[in-house]
């Protein structure tokens, strides 16, 4: 069930690209206003925005490696 707190992760993990910053971003190699740059004018700039507003940046970090790592992309 999703409410409004949920977070689309299949949308921020979608291509490549995002999914490397989502990866940066999970290790500590991209602060908050790095991932949020790097997403910037894109569709994933709301929902990492949302990510990190609803669950703060170290919480963020411990579900996008959770994310990451379901999906088979971070040991």
């Amino acid at each position: 069930m999703r409410t409004v707190e949920t977070t689309d992760f299949a949308t921020l993990l979608s291509t490549k690209r995002s999914a490397k910053v989502m990866y940066n971003f999970s290790t500590g190699r991209f602060s908050v206003k790095d991932a949020t740059s790097a997403f910037s004018g894109t569709k994933y700039s709301g929902e990492f925005r949302k990510l990190v507003r609803t669950h703060g940046a170290v919480y963020a970090r411990r579900l996008t490696r959770k994310a990451l790592r379901y999906r088979g992309l971070l040991a």
